[in-house]
């Protein structure tokens, strides 16, 4: 399904997104699942698996999209836009922690986005319309982050460490419910402008 289509409704939207998700969990932890281990994951047979996604490559490239989307629902959610940065970031970082799974999917393996990730389209290299970099340049322009890195490279950051903190978790290294703070914790102690 592409972001122009409806999403479905009733039992075969439910059905779509129990596997979507089942997708993106199981393929975060062994990205080598079966679509067999995927389908018993969604609680679908694999027949029905294969209605919705007749091979590997759809489902994979059905799992991006749909990751992706949920990160940017995740984005939009947490209001980075409102109040001071400082707390736009705090609701982000939170946010991205609760994506987990898809952060997962999408960044532990560098050949998902790759070879499943949508086309690089002309004009990308712009950044205007990404309201992380928005808020990161509004949090260096009121001097809460260090104006002295790019914004880029905070945003590049803030993904690995909470990406860092995810992966932690599910490895058992750090407490699901300490993700958020730790990340949030390292990140504010190492943007602090330096005095």
């Amino acid at each position: 399904m592409s972001t122009t289509e409806t999403p479905e409704s009733g039992v075969r939207g439910r059905t779509r997104r129990a596997i979507l998700s089942a997708a993106a969990s199981l393929l975060a932890r062994r990205h080598g699942a079966t679509l067999a281990e995927i389908a018993e994951a969604a609680d679908v047979g694999r027949s029905t698996l294969h209605r919705y996604f007749p091979d590997r490559d759809e489902l994979m490239r059905a799992v991006v999209e749909d990751s992706l989307e949920a990160i940017g629902r995740s984005v939009e959610g947490a209001a980075i836009g409102d109040g001071p940065p400082l707390e736009g970031m705090r609701r982000l970082v939170a946010a991205m922690v609760e994506a987990g799974d898809r952060i997962m999917f999408l960044w532990g393996d560098p050949r998902v986005l790759k070879e499943y990730g949508p086309e690089p389209c002309e004009g990308d290299e712009d950044y205007d319309d990404d309201p992380v970099l928005r808020l990161i340049e509004r949090g260096q322009a009121e001097g809460v982050f260090d104006a002295e890195v790019s914004a880029a490279w905070i945003q590049h950051t803030l993904w690995a460490l909470v990406f860092t903190g995810v992966e932690d978790a599910d490895k058992g290294l750090l407490p699901r419910h300490g993700v958020t703070a730790t990340v949030i914790r390292t990140f504010e102690n190492g943007i602090r402008p330096q005095a």
